[in-house]
């Protein structure tokens, strides 16, 4: 009786593999035919595509070779025969970021990714109805009204940072001492979102054990693992494996942490009452109360999750690079801090628009060190985009994708693109900022380290003003140098570390003024 039961499962099972498989392989074929006038490198593995070399190689480093080559169109193999498509044509990429950003979303396996880490938020939503309804709950607390009043948030907790860095100083009883610098620009970003979103104080500065902290970091900071390898290379295609083995765990324990503390935070606010301050948990109460009826507290939680993380990730790796990249242009971080030792207050206004030299060097820095190194898009249909440049043979300046291609968008390659950057791409200049340029990137759009149109980050400016803040107070008190090779590597975002180790790692010297 079972021995049948347990046959007729296994056929059932085998017919799903089988229809499964079929539909990926004719779906790859057809995908390939259509796109078989865009140039790309040859396949290094039947098996794993490009994964392999994407994954072992300097973060971003193929990406510009192949567009080097093959120009603004390229395609490439990914795991179990998928293709991908990689484009920095502006016109494309304009018409896939605004006009078609609905008809390009997220592609399966990155939602996934999202919603088992975070939940069903901003990140994760797709469909312009959707979008627009979580975005409006959390735009008016992260726009430039509501940071102007939160700037003198950044500033204190840079100032506490900066009193823990003295203490360490004082502690070794000396002028100068090596510090680690990702784990400080990480534990800032969480205790800066923490208080100035949440009105509340997560203490990661205080420099001891700290759960959310950990977990945060030891979900992305570990992708030299095997595991980590096979998760990157499959996820686009089998979602489900971010469930499993030893990282699927970490998932889990990063959406119970995040989870927890929305939560408490989530019902200590609502009986506080009170929504009238800027923060997002005030915002949060406000839209809520304005419903005919409450909000779901997983969707409220959800938001929460998206928010802390998205600003410990991008803000410390941000962080840490542009403190790097002070610390080895020695000439330039004297230049800087002559400009901010005469700040003459901690205004929002006089931060962002009477700092020129400070503006310039974060602006070079997201232009080398984009934390999000590839923007990653799913046809949703088949569809027809406008190029700039005639595909090669054919004459046509439109391009024709297939619904359920993957398509990337390299930052890296725009944004080091001599033809538009000059010969000195890449090198840290801030200088070039400075200067008048005719044209843009991409329809006045300097940059894409945050994205661009509907769906570009609409914590930008809450981003850019913690960290201008951060490297005032720092560069008042202190001075950097880095005797280390430095290399970057993927993790969820790009992270320093010392060359030839495992972890993210920045260790400066640090020298009391």
């Amino acid at each position: 009786m079972i021995l049948p039961l347990i046959y007729k499962l296994l056929l059932l099972t085998l017919g799903f593999i089988v229809v499964v498989l079929s539909r990926h392989v004719i779906h790859a074929m057809s995908t390939r035919l259509t796109l078989r006038k865009i140039p790309g490198p040859k396949t290094s593995s039947y098996l794993w595509g490009q994964e392999w070399e994407l994954y072992n190689g300097i973060p971003g480093s193929l990406y510009l070779c192949w567009h080097k080559r093959y120009g603004k169109l390229v395609t490439f193999t990914g795991a179990f025969g998928h293709q991908v498509l990689s484009i920095t044509d502006p016109r494309a990429i304009n018409y896939i970021l605004g006009t078609g950003a609905y008809k390009f979303p997220k592609p399966r396996g990155v939602r996934a990714w999202f919603k088992a880490t975070l939940g069903e938020g901003i990140l994760w939503v797709e469909g312009k109805k959707e979008h627009e309804i979580q975005r409006r709950v959390l735009a008016p607390a992260l726009n430039q009204q509501s940071v102007r009043q939160l700037t003198h948030v950044f500033f204190e907790t840079s100032i506490y940072l900066a009193n823990q860095w003295s203490n360490i100083l004082e502690q070794n009883a000396c002028d100068e001492a090596e510090i680690e610098v990702t784990n400080w620009a990480g534990r800032f970003a969480l205790d800066t979102i923490g208080r100035a979103a949440f009105s509340h104080d997560f203490c990661c500065l205080s420099g001891e054990p700290h759960a959310l902290a950990s977990a945060l970091d030891g979900l992305t900071n570990n992708e030299h693992r095997r595991s980590s390898f096979y998760m990157r290379a499959l996820f686009w295609l089998v979602p489900s494996i971010l469930f499993i083995g030893k990282k699927g765990g970490m998932i889990r324990q990063v959406k119970y942490q995040l989870g927890d503390i929305a939560s408490k935070m989530w019902k200590d606010a609502k009986l506080s009452g009170g929504p009238y301050t800027q923060t997002l948990m005030a915002n949060m109460l406000r839209y809520e109360s304005s419903l005919n009826s409450h909000m779901e507290e997983e969707q409220i939680v959800s938001q929460m999750r998206t928010v802390i993380s998205a600003g410990y990730e991008t803000v410390s790796a941000i962080t840490a690079w542009m403190l790097y990249e002070i610390s080895v242009n020695r000439e330039f971080q004297e230049q800087l801090r002559e400009e901010v030792c005469a700040v003459p207050d901690h205004s929002f206004d006089y931060l962002n628009n009477q700092l020129p030299l400070l503006d310039a060097a974060l602006k070079e820095t997201l232009r080398l060190h984009p934390a999000i190194l590839e923007n990653h898009h799913e046809a949703a249909e088949t569809i027809s985009i406008p190029l700039s440049e005639p595909l090669e043979g054919t004459g046509e300046m439109q391009l024709v994708i297939p619904k359920g291609t993957l398509v990337a968008i390299p930052v890296n390659v725009l944004q080091t693109d001599p033809n538009f950057w000059g010969m000195d791409a890449e090198i840290f200049r801030p200088s070039r900022w400075l200067e008048k340029r005719n044209g843009a990137l991409l329809n006045g759009q300097e940059l894409l380290a945050f994205s661009a149109g509907p769906r570009s980050c609409i914590g930008k400016s809450f981003a850019t003003t913690e960290i201008k803040a951060l490297i005032v107070i720092l560069l008042q008190r202190f001075s950097f140098q880095c005797e280390h090779d430095i290399e970057p590597f993927q993790s969820f975002v790009i992270r320093p570390r010392i060359k030839g180790e495992m972890a993210s790692s920045l260790p400066l010297l640090v020298k009391k003024l």
